[in-house]
């Protein structure tokens, strides 16, 4: 029903906005109609109170969300459209445990991994948050052996060097976690991060370090990860190489996983095994044990600060009227442009050098969950869904890409993410920095006319192409400060979007077949690529390319 519909690769998507039983959707279309032509500029010449009433603080995250296509009426129709939804019930079931990964029959209960309250979680009868607890302390007890020096290596050294091996939602988020809080970080224990097979990423990341001074965390829910299980194989052999002998494998592997015989036949000790459940998703799992690479670099007591800060989130997102929800709302504003605006993607523009690896993570938190054209109950969808999440660290954005969001074809809500005060003493610096974070949201917003481009413009030739429309959304989050704290709560926050997003378009955000197909083709495929004869069993360029290669393998 939307008037520019979204483009999709599902040839059923037509141009309805979302699914069609529920009410206002109808209500909202006619709305979207109304004000699809209004200019923001406009907007706030009306409403002087505008950046008041579309702007929410919690704790140490401010939320502007004035910057976008919107008016009171409009935030009225897309909260009725989140009660429609039944928001509120769906948190209330993800919240108690319920299964709600129905594809999976699993829970989902990432928020337990960081439930800061005396309140239990029940699964299957059972209060799951003793086990919680239990595997934080061991972290702890391990973390602080290798923070102060009393866990050595082989040879009688301490660690200095620790090497992250994992995969998705095992690697993007400590790693982005790990570079978000460096000021916080152990000065004298550098983490390192290999998850990509290619040989050259295993074998740089080792090529400068000492095997008697290094220590790998091998993260694999199943232990049968082939990229995660083939760089830590290459990393066991390395290790051997100068070690020679297979016990000293105890004092520098460990491992986050739930397989444990595979663990004990890689070499590993058992007690050096940190266990999560099958109700921790990946790009969920960064609060679990797959964070001890985390805890390693700031400590316990930051990484409980980190827990603390998405708990806090957690509990808004629990307890604050839909209205006034910040995942919430960040939720209904992407579908605004999603479904009714048309819009294809959406930008994560961090102004902070620390935040660099954000939008990476939150590419696969939000593709990989919403990135479904199949409803909960296995029914084609009629709507466009997940967004394509995208962008980099915003002042190098703005020497790169920001030409298209300003002058381009496409429309691309933003969201600009800045903190106030900085970790150095750079004030110059940060002051440069917060200049161009909020001249961008005012030059999207409110373009430059005509008029205003020939009163400013010494060289009158060329005018049009010196135009900008404006009219372009942003959402813009405020950080007090990077802390372990607001960053917990910027991840949570994200996350219960995501969530918010997946019940509104009746999706299972929480299970991710599309990625099985080539898992199970690759390892079809592996095999023929070293066999004599030639491949026939596949199309014919996939034949076509086995062959190919197949023949550069036998010349070299």
């Amino acid at each position: 029903m939307s008037a520019m519909p979204a483009t999709s690769s599902n040839t059923n998507v037509s141009s309805s906005a979302v699914p069609m039983h529920r009410s206002v959707c109808q209500q909202l279309q006619h709305h979207f109609q109304q004000i699809r032509a209004r200019h923001m500029r406009d907007m706030f010449a009306e409403d002087p109170q505008r950046f008041e009433r579309f702007s929410l603080q919690v704790d140490d995250l401010f939320l502007d969300y004035s910057k976008n296509r919107i008016t009171a009426e409009t935030m009225a129709l897309l909260t009725q459209l989140a009660e429609e939804s039944d928001i509120g019930g769906w948190r209330d079931r993800m919240f108690s445990g319920e299964k709600i990964n129905n594809t999976e029959n699993r829970a989902v209960l990432h928020t337990a991994l960081r439930n800061r309250g005396d309140q239990p979680v029940w699964v299957d009868g059972v209060d799951v948050m003793p086990g919680v607890l239990a595997v934080i302390d061991r972290m702890a007890a391990f973390a602080g052996q290798v923070r102060d020096g009393a866990w050595l290596g082989y040879s009688g050294k301490r660690i200095t060097d620790v090497v992250n091996i994992g995969i998705g939602g095992s690697d993007l988020g400590p790693q982005m976690v790990y570079q978000a809080l460096k000021p916080y970080r152990h000065p004298d224990l550098k983490v390192h991060f290999v998850s990509n097979v290619d040989g050259d990423h295993v074998a740089e990341a080792l090529e400068a370090l000492d095997p008697e001074t290094t220590l790998f965390i091998v993260s694999s829910k199943t232990f049968t990860t082939q990229e995660t299980m083939t760089n830590a194989h290459f990393a066991r052999n390395w290790f051997l190489q100068h070690a020679q002998s297979e016990c000293h494998i105890a004092r520098h592997f460990v491992a986050v996983s739930t397989n444990r015989d595979a663990v004990v036949a890689f070499g590993i000790d058992p007690a050096q095994m940190f266990e999560f459940w099958d109700w921790v998703g990946g790009r969920y799992s960064l609060w679990s044990a797959i964070g001890l690479s985390i805890m390693l670099a700031i400590g316990h007591a930051h990484f409980l600060a980190l827990l603390q800060g998405a708990y806090d989130m957690d509990e808004h997102f629990r307890q604050a009227p839909l209205a006034q929800n910040m995942p919430v709302i960040m939720a209904l504003l992407g579908v605004w442009y999603n479904n009714f605006f048309g819009a294809e993607s959406q930008a994560i523009l961090p102004y902070d050098h620390y935040l660099r690896s954000l939008p990476m993570y939150l590419e696969q938190a939000d593709m990989e969950s919403n990135g479904k054209s199949v409803d909960r109950e296995g029914h084609a969808v009629d709507y466009a869904t997940g967004a394509i999440v995208w962008g980099a660290s915003g002042i190098n954005g703005q020497h790169a890409f920001y030409q298209l969001i300003h002058q381009g074809t496409k429309l691309i809500p933003a969201d600009f993410i800045v903190s106030m005060q900085q970790h150095d003493s750079l004030q110059s610096h940060h002051d440069i920095l917060v200049a161009n974070f909020l001249a961008q949201t005012e030059a999207l917003m409110r373009g430059r006319t005509l008029a205003e481009t020939q009163s400013s413009a010494g060289d009158q030739s060329w005018l049009a192409q010196k135009v900008f429309a404006g009219n372009h959304p942003s959402n813009a989050l405020l950080l007090k400060q990077l802390t372990p704290h607001s960053l917990g709560m910027l991840l949570a926050a994200y996350e219960h979007k995501i969530f918010v997003q997946g019940i509104i378009w009746n999706l299972n955000s929480f299970d991710q077949w599309g990625v099985e197909l080539g898992k199970q083709l690759a390892k079809q495929i592996l095999p023929e690529l070293s066999q004599h004869d030639a491949v026939t069993t596949h199309d014919a360029s996939t034949n076509g390319l086995i062959n190919y290669y197949q023949r550069w393998r036998k010349e070299r």
